[in-house]
């Protein structure tokens, strides 16, 4: 079954410009996971009230390429939070700029750490009330 809606909370929106595109006029995508990367560490941020960093992304699938001008919305739903680190789903679907529904693009999984002061893992807070 194809996914016909997003999961998650919408985290970041952005408009896919030239400079994003590769020389057939599909968004690079590494400017996609960079996208991505970012609404996970948004949420992640949220949860661990506090710096983030990156430690691990698990393996993406393209579904359909974006172009110049089209929508790009990403969605992150908390999976698993440990002691120090934080793992979200992250979903990017796309709206082209003619209009009509989205559509998914691509998902990873994306898993932070909490950093300290110290710049050393430290423990992840209970979530808020």
């Amino acid at each position: 079954m194809r996914d016909v809606e997003p999961d998650g909370l919408l985290t970041i929106r952005t408009v896919a410009m030239p400079s994003d595109l590769n020389y057939e006029g599909d968004v690079f995508g590494g400017w996609l996971l960079s996208q991505m990367d970012m609404a996970g560490g948004i949420a992640a941020r949220c949860r661990a009230q506090g710096r983030v960093a990156t430690v691990a992304i698990e393996a993406m699938q393209f579904h359909t390429p974006i172009k110049m001008g089209d929508e790009l919305s990403c969605y992150c739903v908390e999976t698993k939070v440990g002691r120090t680190s934080m793992t979200f789903r992250v979903e990017a679907w796309v709206r082209r700029r003619e209009g009509g529904a989205q559509e998914k693009a691509t998902q990873g999984t994306f898993t932070f750490v909490a950093i300290g002061p110290d710049r050393q893992p430290r423990v992840v807070p209970p979530p808020a009330a």
